[in-house]
């Protein structure tokens, strides 16, 4: 009996002893089961979360296509719109490009004209300066071209007497050259000038520096007309008064300088209209 109780004891002593290390065993994977559970969870939070973010950006991004189909839909209307002011707009620019043509060629004429007037201008000038300079001093005679206009300027002192109307014998030598080189030009018109100083007058048929420009004007184109066979319908006479002086007249030198004769020998208007159209066809 006593051999069989410690038999018996030893078995429950040995099943003790197995039981501990198993229990040991299991409580150790427990808790690794445990921790990576627990760290199981933390990376399931950590997703929840990204997943709420991206589910954010999702929902941003589905707004704004839903904003650009919406703006899309609104651009085809007003393209729609648009393609019926087109049409007319389209009319309206190509009737625009039409008239900026014509004008082109409206100013591409003006241009030509203008061009072709200042060679015969300058022309005119050369044979003008060439002439009335010979045994004539240059402070009494200039000729100048500005634009489309010859201009002659003679000193008061080569044409008239101090105060007077009458055309002294020395004119009649510059009076004859300028008479030729006119009638060598059919084309052009002549107005003649009179300016005068400020200086008051009155005498026989003067009542004032207009009557005496004006006099001294007709007193030249009746010479070129009648000496020297100027045609009368291209003629001009005017009379300036002091109103337009060269400088002031606030000397005796700058006085004789305003006192002068100005012969403009310009284009025919009418003349000049017809080549712009011709150009202009």
């Amino acid at each position: 009996m006593k051999k069989i109780s410690l038999v018996l004891l030893s078995v429950v002593l040995a099943s003790s002893c197995v039981s501990k290390k198993e229990f040991a065993a299991l409580q150790t994977e427990k808790e690794n089961t445990e921790k990576e559970l627990l760290a199981v969870k933390t990376n399931l939070q950590k997703c929840l979360i990204e997943k709420e973010k991206e589910d954010s950006k999702v929902f941003a991004l589905q707004e704004q296509v839903k904003y650009l189909k919406e703006d899309k839909k609104s651009a085809l209307k007003q393209v729609e719109n648009l393609t019926v002011l087109t049409q007319s707009s389209s009319d309206n620019i190509k009737t625009v490009i039409s008239q900026l043509s014509e004008k082109d060629k409206y100013i591409n004429g003006i241009r030509k004209a203008m061009t072709q007037k200042d060679s015969i201008n300058l022309a005119i000038k050369y044979h003008l300066t060439r002439n009335l300079t010979d045994g004539i001093q240059d402070k009494d005679i200039e000729v100048n071209v500005e634009k489309t206009v010859v201009f002659i300027s003679i000193s008061d002192k080569l044409l008239f007497k101090s105060g007077s109307y009458n055309v002294t014998d020395n004119a009649y030598t510059v009076l004859e050259k300028i008479a030729k080189v006119i009638k060598d030009q059919p084309q052009m018109e002549v107005m003649i000038e009179g300016h005068t100083d400020p200086t008051p007058i009155k005498r026989n048929l003067i009542q004032d520096n207009w009557d005496l420009s004006a006099l001294r004007a007709t007193s030249i184109t009746r010479i070129l007309q009648y000496k020297f066979g100027v045609k009368p319908e291209r003629l001009i006479a005017a009379g300036r008064s002091q109103y337009v002086p060269l400088v002031e007249n606030n000397s005796p030198e700058n006085m004789a300088k305003n006192r002068r004769t100005k012969i403009i020998i310009m284009p025919k208007l009418n003349q000049f209209f017809d080549l712009l159209e011709q150009d202009a066809k």
